[in-house]
């Protein structure tokens, strides 16, 4: 490798203005010159997926006193250089550097492609940006340092519908946007450790979706009751008071899963019973007279009195000699379900009605009538039935989108927030309703126009292959080692610049790479009004902590909601 003074780069600097030939401008007939920009290196290695050049030191020490921030970034790890190749500028991103071997003053990075764009003949900027590399460049091309002008051309929408989300790094007027239609289309996955703005930065976005979308059809499932505050303007908030889930829409699996209690042989035989008596509940109602292949997964109304009543009668059949534990089981289970208030919001009597249409109209809905989001608060549910009913909601999203193929589309957005609760990996977690249908959808929901929206903080968490199909990561800060290899292995190549700098992002700072961006950056997040952010700021101990008065007054009113198991 011969020295870098061989090649005659000029002293870096701000262009003057004799150096800047005229150029039409369209919008205003402002006359400017054709520049390359400031040379601050050269390739010196060529690979398939990425490469090395080399770059000045001097040069690039020079630029941290240049008026424009993007050039003042050049050569650190996770900025980017263009490099010519004919008649198109080359993009590619910083990821390591090191001191050359021997060479005092040089410093060696690897790069990822990004893409390409045409040069413009007058100025040599960078227009029709493009992912993908036609051309390679050859060893000893040189590299010069990218500027702002040259980002916001990149960075230009291409007039497919996008939503404006913050502020493109390093720069202060650069506009970072994410692609609704393809961000959408092939799922989508926002990370980041507690206390990043993660809850906020997810508002912010289905914030920006609904308003560019009046009409559109998302759910939400909202394990904190976060979300009510941030969306009680255009969206519908259902909680255990008013969410009215009729239990026999519930499958046979999410039924075991409710009623059957045994483990082992045990289980099975318990299934087994459930089985034949909930196909005769089911039998028994009128509205199965129209349901030419009634099965235990029909979702056909049902009394929960005919079940435990055909129970107690199979039981009734048994010779002395046969066990009559399962059906005592299952009959005392139902029985303990029926008389829990908790579980009222899903096993009341009032919901035998044939209600689905009217159910699913409202949850998904259909029409939207402007407040095209659903916010299903499980706060308040008990633990242990919350899994069935993301379950049921999830799987109705889904069904729904198969049976109404030959209708016109109405696409839908789940979105699962605390994603590794319901979709946890094989270490922590047994097979589950709720687990295999958001599985499923991660897999085959965009054949159907179901979007899956996973939140999570514990990304390793998640069940094998379920990051890997999400098209678009959105990641912010995480904390944990595990977590950032996780989601190294699940982002394209050309974002391992970015990726490496997931520790060091700065709240409300997120990293986008995939299918919703032109090219992965990284992107300073806007501030969201105040009453449209969910309610998951954190206490502020030193103020709080200096308050006191009524304190018998809120513990009486805290005693007297937790006993009425309500809010």
């Amino acid at each position: 490798m011969s020295d870098m003074g061989s090649h005659d780069f000029p002293a870096a600097r701000p262009l003057a203005d004799t150096e800047i030939e005229p150029q039409e401008d369209e919008n205003r007939g402002a006359v400017s010159r054709r520049s390359e920009g400031h040379k601050i290196g050269e390739v010196i290695e060529i690979a398939g997926s990425g490469s090395k050049i080399v770059m000045d030191t001097a040069i690039l020490g020079a630029l941290l006193d240049h008026v424009d921030p993007t050039v003042k970034m050049a050569g650190q790890v996770g900025s980017q250089v263009k490099i010519r190749v004919g008649q198109t500028w080359l993009l590619a991103n910083i990821r390591t550097q090191r001191l050359y071997e021997g060479q005092s003053g040089l410093v060696v990075a690897e790069i990822d492609f990004l893409g390409e764009g045409d040069e413009e003949k007058l100025t040599g900027q960078i227009y029709n940006f493009r992912r993908g590399v036609t051309r390679y460049p050859t060893p000893a091309s040189v590299v010069y340092a990218v500027t702002t002008a040259d980002l916001k051309q990149i960075y230009a929408s291409d007039g497919r519908a996008n939503v404006e989300v913050g502020t493109v790094y390093p720069t202060n007027d650069i506009r970072g946007a994410l692609y609704v239609d393809a961000m959408l289309g092939k799922h989508f996955a926002l990370l980041g450790s507690t206390g990043t703005g993660k809850s906020t930065a997810a508002a912010l976005i289905l914030h920006k979706i609904c308003d560019l979308a009046p009409e559109g059809h998302i759910l939400m499932i909202d394990p904190h009751g976060e979300y009510s505050a941030a969306f009680k303007d255009n969206g519908k908030l259902f909680d255990v008071n008013n969410l009215n889930l009729p239990y026999w829409l519930m499958n046979f699996r999410e039924h075991c899963e409710v009623f059957v209690q045994s483990k082992g042989d045990a289980k099975q035989m318990d299934c087994d019973i459930l089985a034949k008596c909930l196909l005769a509940a089911k039998a028994k109602n009128q509205g199965s007279a129209n349901v030419s292949k009634l099965t235990v997964d029909s979702p056909v109304p049902y009394l929960l009195s005919d079940l435990t009543t055909i129970l107690q009668n199979e039981m009734g059949k048994l010779d002395k000699a046969t066990n009559s534990a399962p059906y005592q089981r299952l009959k005392s289970k139902i029985d303990e379900i029926k008389a829990d208030p908790r579980y009222s919001f899903m096993f009341s009597g009032m919901l035998v009605g044939d209600t689905m249409a009217a159910f699913l109209t409202k949850i998904f809905r259909l029409p939207s009538e402007g407040r095209p989001i659903s916010i299903i608060d499980v706060s308040a549910m008990p633990s242990e039935i919350t899994p069935t009913v993301v379950s049921v909601l999830s799987r109705l999203v889904f069904d729904y989108a198969i049976w109404a193929r030959n209708e016109p589309q109405r696409p839908m957005l789940l979105v699962c927030e605390e994603a590794h609760r319901y979709i946890p990996n094989d270490d922590v977690a047994e097979e589950s309703a709720v687990r295999d249908i958001l599985s499923r959808i991660a897999k085959e929901g965009r054949k159907y126009g179901v979007s899956l929206g996973l939140i999570t903080q514990r990304p390793s968490d998640l069940a094998e292959g379920v990051l890997s199909q999400c098209g678009t990561i959105l990641s912010m800060r995480l904390n944990n080692d595990r977590d950032q290899a996780f989601v190294k292995a699940a982002m394209p190549e050309g974002a391992r610049g970015f990726l490496d700098s997931i520790p060091a992002l700065r709240n409300r700072e997120v990293i986008c790479c995939g299918e919703g961006v032109a090219i992965p950056i990284r992107v300073s997040l806007d501030t969201l009004a105040e009453e449209r952010r969910p309610a998951s700021e954190d206490p502020i101990f030193s103020d709080l902590w200096r308050e006191n008065g009524g304190e018998e007054e809120i513990v009486q009113r805290v005693i007297k909601r937790w006993r009425a198991q309500g809010r």
